[in-house]
């Protein structure tokens, strides 16, 4: 990059709308990555930008074969990873939109004391449980089967519900907004690798959800006697009931009021490093698509030459259709942005005379968009005959087709009106003559008026502006 180069990228890096776009492809790169961190499908995004890091820096170094290759599959490729990323990108786009305040009712202290010490209690006595507390987001399209209940929270209710001889105490325990909402309900099982085989269905149901959805989820091994918390796709064991207390707790405030929190510690470290990493990756790709787009390119279009205010007592004669070849100039970007189809070489022939003569085309001829320099037009000039026009009063003549049926003949044909006004080349050699649209006489039988348009040799110009229709009266005997 030269040094009015650079100049420029630092006036466009300073830009506000450049600042902004920046500052939006940051969270957008955050954001998906702490979808497929969650997801446990970094492996695969990592590997993508490996391959789109590959395909700047092949642009910015202009190796043709490599971004041949690219240019030709990427379409197949952008296909194959909406399928393959469907539902990352659909947990990608719920959460963006979950991003705000909902207002769900405060499970309470008492509430949150009596389910975490029950559930310690029956991790105790060796029996499973699994109780779910939706967050922002809607569990409903990853919950199936299950028993409403909708009741007040009770210690007797909690232990009989995962009794072992109740119909419910394999499935989970939905609470919401405070009360027991619905018992038996069947959770996603893990995509993910993060669980060895090792742990039961159970586990592996409550980490389904978590990698879906922002519930947490609190599962009792019956096995283990452990109390686990599954949250964000992860898994924490708790050893003590206050810390259940306090997760439930935490959780209503985070899904209730805070849309986003900074977590402290190490979290927070990992988080602004995740932070700094997104927008540095922000700043590097859109730093690459900047010098790419600016790179000065040529290229040659072909454009139509259109004639404009010629006078009214001249008429171009010969080869109307004439173009001429662009040798243009631009940014990459803008010549992207081009298209030839909108240009026109215009020329004025208010200043014509008759006769064959000489136009010069320039880029005053030309109007292109903003940042596009014309290098060279070919051919630069063009050459045209215009014929001096005349007024005639020339008659107009029905074109019969065919023959009448049997024991008819054509008894007169009447023509209104019987002649038109036209402007015709001085020169003209050849008989002037307008006809009509055909008659076909083998339809007639009897008297017919008929309504015909002209058809007028190329040279013959009305002078009215349009060719008037033409009402033909056709008179037939027997």
């Amino acid at each position: 990059m030269d040094f009015l180069g650079a100049i420029g990228f630092f006036k466009a890096f300073l830009a506000w709308r450049s600042a902004a776009e920046i500052l939006l492809i940051a969270a957008g790169l955050f954001f998906l990555y702490r979808t497929l961190v969650r997801l446990g499908t970094w492996k695969i995004a990592t590997g993508i930008l490996v391959a789109v890091a590959i395909f700047l820096v092949a642009r910015f170094l202009n190796l043709r074969t490599i971004e041949w290759i690219f240019g030709n599959f990427s379409q197949v490729a952008v296909l194959a990873l909406i399928v393959i990323f469907q539902p990352e990108l659909r947990k990608f786009f719920e959460r963006a939109a979950s991003v705000r305040s909902s207002r769900t009712s405060d499970p309470g202290d008492v509430v949150s004391r009596l389910i975490a010490y029950t559930l310690f209690t029956l991790a105790k006595e060796r029996r499973g449980a699994l109780v779910v507390f939706p967050g922002r987001e809607t569990i409903r399209e990853w919950v199936s089967g299950g028993y409403p209940l909708d009741a007040r929270p009770s210690i007797p209710l909690l232990r009989s519900i995962f009794d072992p001889h109740s119909p419910g105490h394999d499935g989970a325990l939905i609470v919401e907004k405070g009360r027991f909402a619905r018992l038996g309900v069947r959770l996603p099982v893990s995509q993910s690798q993060q669980l060895t085989d090792e742990y039961g269905t159970r586990h592996h149901a409550a980490m389904g959800l978590a990698e879906k959805s922002d519930a947490l989820t609190v599962l009792v091994s019956e096995e283990r006697g452990q109390v686990s918390l599954f949250l964000k796709g992860e898994m924490r064991p708790l050893a003590h009931a206050d810390e259940l207390v306090a997760a439930i707790i935490r959780h209503w405030k985070e899904a209730a009021a805070y849309p986003f929190v900074i977590p402290g510690g190490r979290a927070r470290r990992e988080m602004m490093s995740q932070m700094i990493a997104s927008l540095a990756l922000a700043v590097a790709f859109w730093t690459t698509l900047f010098i790419s787009q600016g790179e000065q390119l040529e290229k040659m279009v072909t454009v139509p030459v259109e004639f404009t205010a010629t006078p009214s007592d001249l008429l171009l004669v010969g080869d109307k259709d004439k173009e001429v070849r662009l040798h243009i100039a631009g940014s990459r970007s803008d010549l992207n942005a081009l298209d030839p189809s909108l240009l026109r070489a215009k020329i004025n022939l208010t200043k014509a005379v008759a006769g064959k003569q000489t136009f010069v085309i320039t880029s005053q001829n030309i109007r292109l968009p903003r940042g596009v320099e014309l290098l060279d037009i070919v051919p630069s000039s063009i050459d045209l005959s215009l014929a001096a026009l005349a007024e005639k009063d020339i008659p107009i003549k029905p074109q019969l087709v065919g023959k009448l049926p049997n024991r008819l003949k054509l008894q007169s044909v009447a023509v209104s009106p019987s002649s038109v006004k036209v402007l015709s080349p001085l020169d003209q050699n050849k008989p002037d003559n307008v006809m009509t649209t055909p008659i076909y006489l083998e339809n007639l039988k009897e008297k017919t008026v008929i309504y015909c348009k002209i058809i007028a040799p190329p040279a013959l110009h009305p002078v009215d502006k349009r060719w008037p229709d033409v009402e033909v009266t056709i008179t037939v005997s027997r």
